[in-house]
């Protein structure tokens, strides 16, 4: 073997071992979701019993396992989650939120979306679902799922882990699915 062909030869596996490298190391990250977010629905299921149905029956849910928010008159959220079907998770989403109102201060919370119908996931998955304007949160508590119906084949509910934010703005959360 040349000097020149075992140069390429160490090249192309240095190369090899840092994509495989790389591959593994978004593997683990998604696993670490995967676990956070399998966290936040038992957290969710203790909380409200009555979740279950919405969990069972749902065409899927996103969970957000945390979302930080901050805001001085312009404001900004973000939080990364795992999207399930079935109860399988098929894929990462993010959300990011602008704002724009009488804001400040910063907060932490948890979410979880659901879907009623295949429609309104495909919509979601699609990045074509217009949360702002058509669907409200309800609060995580014991007996929250009693009252919330689906709205626009959606319903959503929240659970803040910390912080405090007074907010009265108008803004809108864009959604990005990848699959795994």
């Amino acid at each position: 073997m040349t000097f020149q062909a075992a140069k390429r030869l160490a090249f192309g596996t240095t190369v090899l071992l840092t994509i495989l490298g790389a591959a593994r190391v978004g593997f683990a990250r998604d696993e670490q979701l995967i676990s956070d977010a399998r966290r936040t629905i038992a957290e969710y299921r203790r909380t409200d019993p009555g979740l279950d149905g919405f969990f069972q029956r749902s065409a899927g849910y996103a969970v957000f396992p945390g979302i930080g928010k901050g805001g001085y008159i312009v404001g900004g959220a973000h939080g990364t989650g795992v999207l399930f079907e079935h109860g399988v998770p098929t894929g990462k989403v993010t959300v990011n939120q602008v704002s724009v109102g009488a804001q400040i201060g910063g907060e932490s919370f948890s979410e979880v979306i659901f879907f009623e119908t295949p429609a309104a996931l495909a919509d979601f998955r699609r990045g074509q679902a217009a949360l702002a304007a058509g669907a409200s949160a309800a609060a995580l508590s014991k007996g929250a799922a009693q009252v919330v119906k689906y709205r626009d084949g959606v319903a959503i509910f929240t659970h803040m882990k910390g912080g405090l934010m007074a907010d009265v703005s108008v803004g809108g959360q864009k959604f990005k699915y990848e699959p795994f």
